[in-house]
C-alpha cells in the first residue's frame, strides 16, 4: 500500500523569492493520533494508506512523498497594529497543492515540522494540545458551514517540546485552498517590489479570483472579491460566536477561508466586549470588534496594491477606498441577513435590525448563553408554549419576554409554517459547538494519554446541527458560569 499525493506545485513555481526550500526534520517516534477520513477522500488520497508506518512518515515529516516540493512562505505582518517586515512560516512546511475531487487546488502543509529560515530562533515545533485544538475547531467550523482551512492527520513525534514547561510535541497537516495572507503582500510591498506584488496578485487572481482577470482592471477587481469574502466571513464568525482572536494581518487568507487557530474560542454568555487572547490586554481583537479590525486589515492590503490599481497616486487612493468603503456595506447586510436567519425572518422588512440588536442587548444585559438562546428560538418559533427554556437563560426572564412580544408580532408577518420556520431555523443556528471546556476537557485527557474525549468531542462536532441523544451532554450550559477564561497561541 503506497501513499500517493497527485501533486501540481504552483506556488513553488514563483520562485524562491516567495518561499524558502525547506525540508522537514524527522522526530524520533511518531505515531498516528488521528487521520481525517472524508477529507483525505476528498484529496483523492487513501485514508488507509496514511495510516501506514510510509504514510505516518510523510506526515511527520520523516519522509517527503513522491512529487512533494517542500517550501517555507515569506511573509510579513501588523500583529496587534505593529508592523513586522519578516515572519514567515517558522513553524509551517508546505509539501505541495493537489487538486482534489472537486477540481479545487489545495495546499497540504505540515505544522510543527521543525525549523525554518522563518523561525526566528524558534524550534519550528508544535505542542499536542495546540495540535488537537486546531484539528477540532477548524473541522468544527467546516462542519458549522464557516470557510476554514482543514485538518487532515494528527501525528504524535515521540518527542517533547519545551515551552514553560517540557510538553508532547505533534505535527498537524493542514489542508487549505492556499495559505497566502495579506502579509505576503506586504512582505514584498515593504520592500518596494512592485514586481513582485504584481506577480504575487496575478497568481492569486489566476488561484482564488478568476472573475476577476476580466475586468477592466483586475487588481482593482480583486480586492473588492477579497473585501466581500472576508466581510462575509465575519459576519459568519460571529452568527456562531467565534472570536478569531489574533486578527493581525499575517493571520487573514486572501483566500477568504479562517486560518490560524491559536487563541480562538466560542462565547457562552453573550458579551460583545468578550476577549480571551491572553495577550490581547486592550481588547483589540475583542467580538464586537472584528470587522473593523477585518477592514482595517483590507486597507493594509489596498497600500500593496496601489501602484496597480492606478499609475496615479491620487487616482489609486480614490479607487482603494472606494472599494474599502463598500465593506461595511457588505458586512451589515451579511451580518443582518444571518441573524435574521437566526431568528426566523424569511422576508426583509426594514426593522429587523433593530429586533435583532435588541435581543442582542439583551442578551448582553442579562447574561443569555449565546448559543442556547438562538437554538431554543427554534421551539419558540414553533410554539409560544416552548418560551420557558429561554427565559430562564435570562437573568431576568422578563427581558426576554418584552423582546418575544415583539418577535411574535414580526413572525405573524412571514409566511412560512410553524414547523418549516423551526427546521430553517434548526439549519443554522447549532445544537452543538466546541464549547471551550469541552474543547479544555478533551485536550487535558489527551496530554494524559486519553484520546477517547478528544474522538467523542470530534464526532460530536462533525453534525453541529443535530439533536443526539448520545451528545446531549455536550448541549446544555457549561458546568460552572465561565468567569476568566484565557487562551494562548500555542508557539
Amino acid at each position: 500500500m503506497t501513499v500517493h499525493f497527485d501533486f501540481d506545485n504552483s506556488y513553488a513555481r514563483l520562485g524562491t523569492a516567495f518561499h524558502r526550500p525547506t525540508v522537514p526534520s524527522p522526530v524520533a517516534a511518531p505515531h498516528l493520533l488521528k487521520v481525517n477520513r472524508r477529507l483525505a477522500d476528498a484529496l483523492g488520497l487513501d485514508a488507509d494508506a496514511l495510516g501506514t508506518a510510509e504514510g505516518v512518515g510523510i506526515l511527520a515529516g520523516n519522509r517527503l512523498p513522491a512529487g512533494a516540493e517542500p517550501i517555507a512562505a515569506a511573509y510579513a505582518g501588523h500583529q496587534f497594529g505593529n508592523f513586522v517586515p519578516q515572519l514567515g512560516d517558522g513553524r509551517a512546511i508546505l509539501l505541495g497543492e493537489v487538486v482534489d475531487r472537486e477540481g479545487l487546488r489545495r495546499d497540504v502543509q505540515l505544522k510543527g515540522a521543525g525549523p525554518t529560515l522563518f523561525s526566528r530562533n524558534g524550534d519550528g515545533r508544535a505542542a499536542l494540545g495546540p495540535v488537537l485544538r486546531e484539528y477540532l475547531v477548524s473541522e468544527a467550523m467546516a462542519a458549522l458551514k464557516i470557510p476554514t482551512t482543514r485538518a487532515l492527520a494528527a501525528v504524535a513525534t515521540g518527542e517533547p517540546v519545551y515551552r514553560e514547561t517540557a510538553l508532547p510535541g505533534a505535527v498537524l497537516t493542514r489542508v487549505a485552498s492556499s495559505h497566502i495572507r495579506v502579509g505576503t503582500f506586504q512582505f514584498f510591498a515593504a520592500r518596494g517590489d512592485d514586481a513582485a506584488v504584481r506577480k504575487l496578485a496575478d497568481h492569486v487572481i489566476d488561484r482564488h479570483y478568476p472573475e476577476a482577470a476580466g475586468a477592466s482592471n483586475p487588481y482593482r477587481a480583486f480586492l473588492e472579491g477579497v473585501c466581500a469574502r472576508q466581510a462575509e466571513l465575519v459576519a459568519r464568525w460571529m452568527q456562531i460566536g467565534f472570536v478569531h482572536g489574533v486578527m493581525n494581518t499575517d493571520n487573514m487568507s486572501v483566500s477568504g477561508e479562517t486560518i490560524d487557530y491559536g487563541p480562538c474560542a466560542f462565547l457562552d454568555a453573550y458579551d460583545p466586549a468578550t476577549v480571551f487572547s491572553s495577550i490581547d490586554r486592550n481588547g483589540r481583537y475583542a467580538y464586537a470588534n472584528q470587522a473593523r479590525i477585518a477592514n482595517w486589515n483590507l486597507a493594509r492590503l489596498a497600500e500593496c496594491l496601489l501602484p496597480h490599481l492606478d499609475p496615479e497616486e491620487n487616482k489609486a487612493i480614490e479607487a482603494a477606498q472606494e472599494v474599502l468603503s463598500g465593506f461595511a456595506e457588505t458586512f451589515n447586510a451579511a451580518y443582518v441577513d444571518g441573524f435574521r436567519a437566526k431568528i426566523g425572518l424569511q422576508t426583509p422588512q426594514t426593522e429587523d435590525a433593530a429586533l435583532i440588536e435588541d435581543l442582542l442587548l439583551r442578551m448582553a444585559q442579562h447574561n443569555a448563553d449565546f448559543t442556547l438562546t438562538f437554538r431554543n428560538l427554534g421551539k419558540a418559533a414553533e410554539s409560544a408554549q416552548a418560551d420557558g427554556p429561554i427565559r430562564g437563560l435570562f437573568a431576568d426572564p422578563a427581558a426576554y419576554d418584552g423582546w418575544a412580544a415583539r418577535w411574535r408580532q414580526r413572525l405573524a408577518a412571514e409566511p412560512r409554517e410553524p414547523g418549516e420556520r423551526r427546521a430553517a431555523m434548526d439549519a443554522v443556528n447549532p445544537a452543538i459547538i466546541p464549547r471551550n471546556h469541552l474543547v479544555e476537557e478533551a485536550l487535558a485527557a489527551a496530554m494524559a494519554g486519553d484520546l477517547a474525549p478528544f474522538e467523542r468531542l470530534n464526532e460530536a462536532l462533525a453534525a453541529p446541527f443535530e439533536d443526539r441523544a448520545e451528545f446531549a451532554d455536550y448541549a446544555g450550559l457549561p458546568p460552572v458560569p465561565e468567569a476568566a477564561y484565557r487562551t494562548f497561541c500555542g508557539t
